[in-house]
């Protein structure tokens, strides 16, 4: 189909839109998709039906995200085949403002609008109409990970209760903890009385503290959470309603009520794990305050834009999940940075899906890193790690450092003796963009004392660009082409480095390489142990278990603001080829939009005792001692599905990923099973960025 047929689609067409509010930019994609590019030839005016059709079709239409079930590896298929093929209509990048998030989102959309409305044939439609035509929105945020990482987050006062056994004050985590006596055994069963007046009287003193964000973990509270719903009573009681927020909303009717504002560990995963729950439960309470806030900013900018399609938010795993369903697990968003960057170069590099490749996404705060194995990203199955603490989380395996562009260049010392670093801390963008103290960024322009371009190739030929990458030219590339920006005020760039540079008795060049191979040492030792900690374990990816002995990048993908000034740098230092991928200034934001909804749930079964939990949604049941394996694992995809269709996202397959039967003894001596299914919405892509002609 011809670019210049997109505008008798306005009608049928499919778009989709992609926010990426990242630490420094927040960005925006219009994506559309035609019928001449969806594989059976037609557009299906449902989103989801691009889920359920590319999950079910006999063509194998999305069977490079195919899930591993149980303990058997899912047989490889060619990666990403017969993905419907989108568009990109319009791109816009603009300041994240942190004072003032509705703003920075709904600067991001108006300049998207006149994008949009520049275009000599768009114009035609009006972006303001385009936008409103928008049947799915997905965001993306880094927020949250650059609050951890700059030590911005809320403080959180810790409940912990765990009975007898190991001494829970070993796991905890900041300096606002309570120990509360009583305690479950392994099946669930009290075994020590809680002393919820002790909690109160804690609880109270964190209040006069300023203490706004509590988690309430307690042992063996997948088996059971009466416990941690009582501690979050004791905590609500001493607080009273200064600490609630909005009420969860994704229960059925039969579940406990939670209390609103106190993150639940046994809400979070299902899975038995003390110490990780505590990790889950307490970086959940960290980042909530910033994740409501930045949700409700959203919310409000879209609807003041004309946008009222459905919205999702990116996720750690590479899935996305309804905004409803996110309110009270902000924690399975943290580290969706990775997610985004390598869902983006997916859609938008064929090349990608080739090998072994390592991607980094250098935006203004934070580097993040990740691998895709032939076309599918890495995952940690061990739960994604916060601090060097585990959780509880799935995740793509990744690492994130504090270097960006806008990082803070620090030294000590002088002369010859001066060390120098980059990190982790950004005050503003840099000295080339209006700041006042020199950063990375400042420091690459003085070393190469000329302006860096935002390059959008992937080689030095255009040609080869355009037979290796269709998305990197024609109207797409023309889309994001105003994105590609020079590297600011280089002349004001060298003057704060020389002063910085002359403070420490060293010329202004040996300052900046100084600077940069501090960036590059941190980066590639980053690299380096994310790699290494990937083989030391089976290598599992979205696709399942890989039959690979070691994760080797032969290659590497970089995106983000100082791709192009760090390239070559970033080559030598690694010791491999290093492309950007096309639409490098906005790849989070295409990847963002292209995620397929995805979640996940564990239910237990215990038939001697005759009950049926559900931990992530305090949901109790009563089932009979013939209970099976079977039976269960329908019930876990019936309330998975019945809990992703109140949020909003319909038609989604749900696939059984873990089922466990153990026979036991129930307290009588007779036979009984102890039974576990876990079952999960399959992330992957929507479609692949292709270009227009």
């Amino acid at each position: 189909m011809k670019y210049t047929d997109m505008k008798n689609m306005a009608d049928t067409s499919v778009y989709l839109l992609g926010i990426d509010a990242g630490g420094t930019h927040t960005d925006a994609v219009l994506l559309m998709e035609d019928p001449g590019g969806h594989p059976s030839g037609r557009a299906d005016a449902s989103p989801e039906g691009h889920a359920a059709s590319a999950l079910n079709a006999a063509d194998d239409t999305h069977v490079a995200y195919a899930p591993h079930v149980s303990e058997q590896p899912e047989k490889q298929a060619v990666p990403g085949a017969a993905l419907p093929r989108m568009r990109i209509l319009a791109a816009a990048k603009t300041p994240t403002r942190h004072d003032d998030m509705p703003a920075s989102i709904g600067e991001v959309l108006a300049a998207l609008t006149t994008a949009l409305d520049s275009d000599p044939i768009l114009a035609t439609s009006g972006g303001a109409a385009l936008l409103g035509r928008v049947s799915r929105v997905t965001l993306g945020a880094t927020l949250a990970v650059n609050a951890l990482v700059q030590g911005k987050a809320d403080a959180v006062g810790l409940a912990l209760s765990a009975g007898p056994g190991l001494a829970p004050g070993r796991f905890a985590l900041g300096r606002h903890v309570c120990v509360v006596p009583g305690g479950l055994d392994h099946r669930g069963v009290e075994v020590s009385p809680l002393d919820v007046a002790g909690l109160e009287r804690q609880a109270a003193l964190w209040k006069e503290e300023g203490i706004t964000a509590v988690a309430c973990v307690s042992k063996f509270s997948p088996r059971n959470p009466a416990h941690e719903q009582a501690m979050a009573r004791a905590v609500a009681c001493a607080y009273g309603p200064s600490l609630r927020r909005d009420a969860p909303s994704d229960r059925v009717p039969e579940a406990e009520p939670a209390v609103p504002g106190i993150t639940e560990g046994h809400r979070l995963s299902g899975r038995l794990s003390f110490p990780r729950r505590i990790a889950t439960a307490y970086f959940n309470a960290a980042v909530q305050r910033l994740h409501i806030s930045f949700l409700e900013a959203a919310e409000s900018a879209l609807a003041r834009a004309g946008v009222s399609a459905a919205v999702r938010l990116l996720k750690a795993d590479g899935g996305a999940v309804p905004l409803s369903l996110s309110r009270q697990e902000p924690v399975q968003s943290i580290l969706s940075g990775p997610a985004a960057s390598v869902m983006g170069v997916l859609a938008l590099c064929p090349a990608a899906c080739q090998g072994c490749g390592l991607l980094l996404d250098m935006g203004g705060t934070t580097t993040d890193m990740a691998l895709v194995a032939d076309g599918s990203p890495v995952v940690d199955r061990d739960g994604m790690v916060l601090q060097g603490r585990r959780t509880l989380v799935r995740a793509l395996a990744s690492v994130s450092i504090g270097v960006g562009g806008d990082s803070l260049v620090s030294v000590e010392g002088s002369g010859h003796e001066a060390v120098v670093r980059v990190g982790p801390l950004r005050q503003g963008p840099a000295v080339a963009f209006g700041g006042s103290l020199p950063t990375l960024l400042d420091a690459l322009n003085t070393l190469h004392s000329q302006p860096c371009s935002g390059s959008e190739n992937l080689t030095e030929n255009p040609a080869a660009n355009a037979a290796e990458n269709p998305a990197a030219s024609g109207a797409a590339a023309q889309a994001t082409a105003q994105l590609a920006k020079t590297a600011g005020d280089v002349a004001a760039s060298v003057e704060s480095m020389g002063h910085l540079a002359r403070r420490h008795g060293l010329a202004p060049q040996v300052l900046a390489r100084k600077a940069v191979d501090d960036a590059l040492a941190r980066i590639v030792a980053a690299a380096h142990e994310l790699v290494e900690d990937i083989n030391a374990r089976p290598i599992y990816t979205l696709a399942g278990l890989k039959a690979l002995r070691q994760a080797r990048p032969l290659h590497a993908w970089l995106m983000g603001g100082p791709a192009d000034c760090m390239r070559t740098h970033l080559a030598a230092a690694l010791g491999l080829p290093v492309k950007c991928p096309p639409h490098a200034a906005v790849a989070n934001a295409v990847g963002a939009a292209l995620t397929l909804p995805t979640d996940s749930l564990e239910v237990y079964a215990d038939t001697g005792r005759g009950i049926l939990r559900v931990p992530a949604l305090d949901l109790t049941e009563n089932i009979h001692r013939g209970y099976s394996l079977d039976a269960l694992g329908e019930r876990a995809r019936d309330l998975l599905l019945e809990k992703l269709e109140r949020g909003g996202a319909h038609g989604v397959a749900v696939e059984i990923t873990g089922a466990e039967s153990f026979a036991t003894l129930d307290d009588s001596g007779r036979s009984s099973r102890d039974m576990r299914v876990v079952c999960q919405a399959v992330p992957g892509l929507a479609g692949r960025v292709v270009q227009s002609h």
